[in-house]
């Protein structure tokens, strides 16, 4: 069983881009902005705790995060990471990996903390090119995800299911295009129905793999699990 895969290094340059207006054509060779929301730890993963306990899960819900932003910003298509997050522990531990922290003012949940995060990038860059992505990929390959976007660039909007093929673990919108995202519980036909077209690529498991149960989370070892989350969980697990 493969429960390691390499640590990614940090790239604060990710987070240092002066703040200018972009041009609809040039936004094309300008890179992806990933929008990524993350709960106060003391909230998240709550169903996770049956398998961790309850001091273990925020701290797998942070390592999940830290290994999905980690290899986000590894990943070549992508200029840019703003998480939408209220925890200070979190927001200083993803801050120090290269992640704008943009903070959730709206606090109204998911889907309006993406919206706020993609005006967020947008007050920078106009016509960027966004996708929200789930904070718990700990298994998150930067190859599989250029992959994704490489597909997500055909169309307007776009998203990958989750491993169940009930949710969604991506969703993008080009430049000009609004994100509309629609995640939570049977997100998948929420965005086909939105005329979102649903990526359909094989080979890219980790992009889809997330992490709410302990069952989850042995199928993310299978993949891999990223180093942060792996020198968390392995030991506990035995």
């Amino acid at each position: 069983m493969n429960t390691r895969h390499p640590t990614y290094p940090t790239h604060p340059a990710h987070s240092a881009h002066p703040a200018r207006p972009a041009h609809p054509d040039e936004a094309a060779d300008d890179g992806w902005s990933l929008v990524v929301p993350l709960k106060p730890l003391a909230l998240a993963k709550s169903r996770l705790a049956v398998a961790a306990g309850t001091r273990l899960r925020p701290r797998l819900a942070l390592a999940f995060a830290e290994d999905t932003v980690g290899a986000v910003l590894n990943c070549p298509r992508v200029r840019d990471v703003a998480v939408v997050t209220d925890d200070p522990a979190a927001a200083s531990a993803l801050a120090s990996l290269g992640a704008r922290i943009v903070p959730d003012t709206p606090a109204a949940g998911l889907n309006a903390a993406l919206a706020h995060g993609v005006r967020a990038v947008r007050a920078r860059r106009p016509y960027a090119r966004v996708a929200a992505l789930n904070a718990d990929l700990p298994a998150l390959r930067p190859a599989e995800l250029t992959r994704v976007l490489d597909a997500a660039r055909k169309f307007p909007r776009a998203f990958l299911a989750d491993a169940a093929e009930i949710g969604t673990t991506f969703l993008s919108a080009g430049p000009g295009v609004e994100l509309e995202p629609a995640f939570g519980g049977a997100s998948r036909l929420r965005h086909l129905s939105s005329g979102a077209v649903e990526i359909t690529l094989a080979g890219v498991d980790s992009v889809r793999r997330d992490v709410d149960t302990g069952e989850d989370l042995a199928a993310a070892g299978k993949l891999g699990l990223g180093p942060r989350t792996a020198a968390r969980w392995l030991p506990a697990a035995g």
